[in-house]
């Protein structure tokens, strides 16, 4: 936990409900153990859509789709969104959830690794959201940042491990420091990178946000 438990309680206390379909699939994914986004970050997204109204999404770590279609009702109805998955076990439920929801025919679901998905990309988006295998989001940057537009906004969530991140990799446990050294360079290029402008926020497990405000 990175911020106070009980501010955190008070402020999902405040939160309004979800769509039907978005509750019902929350409700099915905890039931069923399956990570998805947390509330703080779902209304983070929402506020961030509304002010970008972005017309192409990519979403690295699709999951059983939850915050594809929550993103997919908070932007205009021409927006399009591509979500990449390497999980096979996860794949179908996602692509069911969004026949669920309707969404068929505004998000499009990848499969496969990411990396080599990326790398075959060419059109550019305007908004990102990074939420895959945290210790590998120093190997997708190059890519990501290439197919974000100018101006675009680049959303990189559960970057501070429980606050884990500001400990030294010795007081972490054998098994998350390669995570942990990956993830902090992860964030020191975030905030050194001459094309990006980021703010590290202590939101959720940690979030980077961030934009481009050049080309290369």
């Amino acid at each position: 936990m990175i911020v106070d438990e009980r501010m955190v309680t008070f402020i999902r206390s405040l939160e309004s409900e979800n769509s039907e379909i978005l509750e019902t699939i929350e409700k099915e994914a905890l039931e069923t153990f399956v990570p998805i986004i947390r509330k703080e970050m779902q209304s983070f997204l929402k506020v961030l859509l509304a002010i970008k109204k972005p017309k192409r999404i990519l979403e690295v770590g699709t999951a059983i789709g939850f915050s594809a279609i929550l993103m997919s009702e908070y932007t205009t109805a021409d927006c399009k969104i591509t979500t990449i998955e390497k999980y096979e076990k996860r794949i179908p439920i996602a692509r069911e959830n969004f026949k669920r929801a309707g969404k068929e025919d505004c998000i499009t679901l990848l499969e496969g690794d990411a990396l080599e998905i990326l790398k075959n990309l060419d059109e550019s988006f305007d908004f990102i959201f990074m939420d895959a295998a945290k210790g590998q989001y120093i190997y997708y940057m190059p890519e990501v940042i290439r197919l974000l537009a100018k101006d675009g906004v680049l959303v990189s969530d559960n970057v501070l491990q429980d606050g884990d991140i500001i400990e030294s990799r010795f007081a972490v446990e054998r098994r998350n420091r390669t995570i942990h050294s990956r993830m902090r360079e992860y964030l020191y290029e975030l905030k050194h990178h001459d094309l990006l402008e980021t703010s590290i926020i202590p939101l959720g497990d940690g979030v980077a946000l961030s934009t481009k405000v050049r080309e290369d």
